[in-house]
């Protein structure tokens, strides 16, 4: 693994209120087109989130997992809507020479790969993906978009880590749809561990 890694990790998702990115079988309905009539408040921010505009752009690298491959490959925009970013998907049974991403077989092997290509700034996506950058110290940022709905049961954002992960608040706003977005700095390892001392 990369100690001394010169891209930063950034993650930008949607989750249920409940801490689900997908229902049991991959549906993103629920958050992707959520049900009209409700009238939600709107509450200005001085500091808001990254939204998907200003996000997307600014990477170069996508790192997902292969249940969100899986997911966006179905939509009619792929693979068009990651034209012009370099997309590792990390999988041990897609095969090697998918046409339009690279496969990755570990999270080293897609770190070593990152390296070699000289990334500078890494979206990676997909619950699994997230859990394990995020294990491996490699999530710098994250913005995330609580979704006004409580699905009950699905894929799960977070899972279980090793220790705490400490998050800084950089900004935050509400949109039309009732979504809450946040994004946070995420503090090195490194850092809390001399705090420690």
């Amino acid at each position: 693994m990369s100690n001394n890694r010169r891209w930063r990790g950034r993650v930008f998702i949607g989750a249920s209120l409940d801490g689900f990115i997908a229902r049991n079988d991959g549906d993103i309905g629920w958050l992707t087109t959520p049900p009209p009539g409700r009238d939600h408040a709107h509450i200005d921010s001085s500091r808001p989130a990254l939204d998907w505009q200003t996000f997307f752009p600014s990477v170069d690298h996508v790192v997902m997992g292969r249940s969100t491959f899986d997911t966006v490959t179905g939509f009619d925009e792929w693979p068009d809507m990651w034209a012009g970013k370099s997309v590792i998907v990390l999988s041990r049974s897609l095969p090697l020479e998918t046409e339009h991403v690279t496969v990755a077989r570990s999270v080293d092997d897609a770190v070593a790969l990152l390296d070699e290509d000289g990334s500078r700034e890494v979206y990676v996506d997909g619950g699994q993906a997230i859990q394990s950058f995020l294990r491996a110290g490699l999530i710098d940022e994250i913005t995330i978009s609580w979704a006004p709905v409580l699905i009950g049961s699905g894929r799960r954002l977070f899972e279980t880590l090793n220790e705490d992960v400490l998050l800084t608040l950089r900004g935050s706003h509400t949109t039309e749809t009732g979504m809450v977005a946040a994004t946070y700095d995420v503090t090195p390892p490194r850092i809390i561990d001399s705090r420690r001392l």
